[in-house]
């Protein structure tokens, strides 16, 4: 059962309430780099971005907000540390804001959200376990409770302001961390929750630490949108990230593969074949299963349950379509299963 938190608009997208969990990215691109940043945003956004990140470090970067979002089309979120004066300039033009109370200052905040209550835009308190106030650090540690404190202490400031239009994240590198602060505040509050591990690594450690943390809190109904943080190219992240949604069957798009871990018996090139389908369909929105088998122990069952499936053999290779053989495939697997595809 979803945890049932407050709904908050983010430009078109909503989130929170019975809204599907959103995922976004955040752009690798030097945000004064419009014309590259714009072109990064577009690709994200056809690999099924919905909402969109960049930073502002710097007064040039502020400056480009505007051009950005007038040629994009998914929400635009300004992400803040430390100057105040960007983020209350950044209100005013981007879809949401991210700051972090502990690094912003608290005789900052109330000029911030002014701004924010001004232009009806919705804020992320960003609260990263290497950034804790130094009082909440001395008295908790660098723990889960410690997060939930900060974050609990900057809403309850900001609340005082008369400003409602709050998500909240709490972030670390740590996977049982940061399960266990997203726990415990979910436990005190009903504002949306923005979910990831933060700096969780590689394409290949970073995919695994999120997934089990992401996956995790998702399971227990905790989360309203989802940032997979790689280093690596930010279309991994939403790869990932609707990879996530897919496996807990919280929401649809694209093709899900099933294909086999391949043994002496295969009588097909199951990892190239898979290989090259994820990549040519990548960009596809419409739902379907595929099955790649590379021989007849399990593969007739799998392909049974696909959508589109194929089995290796001796000498053949069988398709299967809607859960029923329909005949012998001739020539190029990837081939034949691309046209399928764009049939179904």
């Amino acid at each position: 059962m979803r945890s049932k938190t407050k709904e908050i608009r983010i430009g078109k997208v909503k989130i929170g309430g019975d809204n599907p969990i959103a995922v976004q990215s955040m752009c690798s691109t030097d945000t004064k780099d419009e014309e590259a940043t714009i072109k990064q945003i577009h690709d994200l956004e056809e690999h099924g971005c919905e909402l969109a990140r960049v930073s502002v470090p710097d007064k040039e970067s502020l400056l480009s907000l505007r051009t950005i979002k007038e040629n994009i089309s998914i929400p635009l979120i300004a992400d803040i540390h430390f100057d105040y004066k960007l983020a209350i300039e950044a209100a005013r033009v981007a879809d949401k804001i991210r700051i972090n109370p502990g690094n912003i200052g608290k005789e900052n905040i109330k000029s911030v959200v002014d701004a924010a209550m001004d232009s009806n835009t919705p804020v992320r308190v960003g609260i990263n376990l290497g950034s804790l106030e130094k009082d909440i650090e001395k008295k908790f540690g660098l723990t889960a409770l410690g997060m939930v404190e900060s974050a609990m202490r900057s809403i309850k400031e900001i609340e005082r302001l008369g400003f409602y239009n709050i998500i909240v994240s709490l972030k670390a590198s740590d996977v049982l961390k940061t399960i266990e602060a997203y726990k415990l505040f979910s436990q005190r509050s009903q504002y949306p929750l923005h979910v990831g591990i933060t700096e969780s690594g590689s394409s290949f450690s970073g995919t695994i630490n999120s997934s089990v943390g992401i996956g995790a809190l998702l399971l227990h109904g905790i989360g309203d949108t989802i940032r997979v943080s790689l280093s690596a190219e930010p279309v991994e992240e939403v790869k990932v990230a609707w990879q996530i949604l897919k496996a807990l069957r919280l929401r649809k798009r694209g093709i899900d593969i099933t294909s086999c871990p391949t043994c002496a018996r295969k009588g097909i090139h199951v990892i190239k074949i898979t290989k090259e389908l994820e990549q040519r369909t990548s960009k596809l929105t419409k739902h379907l299963h595929i099955a790649v088998m590379g021989c007849g122990v399990n593969g007739p069952g799998e392909s049974k349950e696909a959508d589109i499936g194929v089995v290796g053999g001796k000498g053949n290779v069988l398709l299967y379509r809607n859960g029923m053989m329909v005949g012998k495939i001739e020539g190029d697997v990837l081939e034949r299963l691309m046209k399928e595809i764009e049939n179904a």
